[in-house]
């Protein structure tokens, strides 16, 4: 901002206050009356216009800072009218308010925008003082799930429903937890978490509650479907030619029963439709065996295990597999006295299923490898790995290597990587698959 004509005009009249004073002392020395008499005049008409110059300035500033006070940023200054340098500050406080009006707009609009958002989202949330249980925020999501109207204070809740204002409100969830809230009609499976937070000198607290039981109803129902849809082909696969073969042999039976001179009975084809009927249901047994062990893991019996123990393990177990394939193995840990905490028997199966699998990716190839690689990353996550050189997971059928049942083998059940990924989940892990086809495949245990 330029106040070139400000310092001018206060330098001027600085200037015209010493003269004044220069002919107010010449009256006083001569001493002449006139002289001291025009000397006083202009002394005090210097001394008024410097007060009312500076005055006026510290005016504009002061109504300026009071606009900023009452946050009254609609003010204009006038930029046309008074001095030069009085224009040049109007437009600084303009220019000042305009900025400020914006940044106000633009706050304004991202809280709209935010509002909308949190009204639009599934998923409750509430904010509210410490201190005093004044709501500073409810969407209509978490009204709508506690069955409640639009409150301003937490108190509206002890009174109306004490379990939930404990459960909610003096309860501090340090991890999302998962709580059963009594309602009036019904039990409400709820996932809550909350945080304490600082605002302008006041604590707030903030409430995420998630309604789990529509979502649970809904997957549990998904979760029916697949596996009748899975039990119900597998099964009919099964009894559809016992039952055609069944029916065929009875026939040929009361036909010999009726007329045993014309349809004399052919006891090998007797038997060898008993014996087919026999591996049919052998076969329906084990499927169902197989269908009731991804099930059965339910607990773990965790311990910090050397990995290098494992690892040894693994190999005394399937060395003799691997190199009746003519398979190379290697083992590799980092550090070598590395520990995880986990389940060493269950993650011991894991391991046999992955490696099997690699051996079966592996034939054919030349200079077949397999390599178990354990470390930990740099924030602490323990990661075991097999990788080999086989030839990899076709991406169509990627997303589909852990459905239960999914299998590309005659022989598979389809149920070895589903029991490995349930085994991780238990652990509270991830497995993770990296495949290209024809260069080999990547798996990861993260724990």
């Amino acid at each position: 901002m330029n106040y070139k004509s400000y310092r001018i005009a206060l330098a001027l009249r600085v200037l015209g206050l010493l003269i004044s004073l220069l002919v107010l002392a010449f009256g006083i020395v001569l001493p002449n009356t006139y002289v001291l008499i025009a000397g006083i005049c202009l002394s005090l008409f210097s001394i008024y216009q410097l007060y009312h110059f500076v005055l006026k300035r510290f005016v504009a500033m002061d109504d300026f800072f009071e606009s900023i006070k009452y946050r009254d940023f609609s003010r204009w200054f006038s930029e046309t009218h008074g001095a030069q340098d009085i224009r040049e500050l109007h437009k600084g406080f303009n220019l000042v308010n305009h900025t400020i009006k914006s940044i106000d707009s633009e706050r304004e609009a991202q809280f709209l925008y935010l509002q909308k958002i949190l009204e639009m989202v599934d998923i409750g949330i509430i904010a509210y003082n410490v201190e005093s249980g004044a709501v500073l925020w409810a969407n209509d999501s978490i009204l709508k799930t506690l069955d409640l109207p639009a409150f301003k204070n937490i108190s509206f809740m002890e009174k109306r429903h004490p379990q939930i204002f404990d459960e909610l409100f003096e309860t501090y969830h340090s991890t999302t937890a998962s709580v059963l809230l009594e309602m009036k009609q019904e039990s409400l499976k709820v996932l809550i978490s909350d945080t304490v937070f600082e605002m302008e000198e006041n604590s707030f607290k903030l409430i995420v509650l998630q309604n789990i039981e529509e979502t649970l109803n809904q997957n549990e129902s998904e979760a029916w479907k697949k596996l009748l849809s899975v039990m119900t082909h597998e099964i009919m696969n099964s009894i559809a030619p016992i039952s055609s073969l069944a029916e065929t042999l009875e026939t040929n039976i009361q036909n010999n029963l009726d007329d045993a001179k014309s349809n004399p009975l052919n006891i090998e084809d007797l038997n060898s439709g008993i014996k087919t009927i026999k591996k049919r249901s052998d076969g329906l047994l084990k499927f169902a065996k197989t269908f009731r062990s991804l099930n059965k893991v339910t607990e773990l019996n965790l311990a910090e295990v050397k990995i290098a123990e494992l690892f040894k393990n693994i190999q005394t177990l399937m060395q003799p597999s691997i190199e009746s394939n003519g398979i190379a193995i290697d083992f590799l840990i980092e550090p070598p006295n590395l520990q995880i905490n986990i389940d060493s028997y269950l993650i011991e199966q894991v391991l046999i299923n992955l490696i099997l699998n690699a051996i079966d990716a592996c034939q054919h190839i030349e200079d077949a490898n397999i390599r178990l690689i354990a470390h930990k990353n740099l924030n602490g996550t323990g990661i075991i790995k097999v990788l080999d050189n086989g030839k990899g997971i076709p991406e169509e059928i990627r997303d589909s290597v852990f459905v239960p049942f999914f299998s590309t083998k005659k022989t598979g059940s389809g149920v070895g990587l589903s029991l490995s990924k349930q085994i991780m989940l238990l652990h509270k892990g991830r497995i993770q698959i990296k495949s290209s086809e024809g260069e080999g495949t990547v798996i990861s245990l993260l724990f």
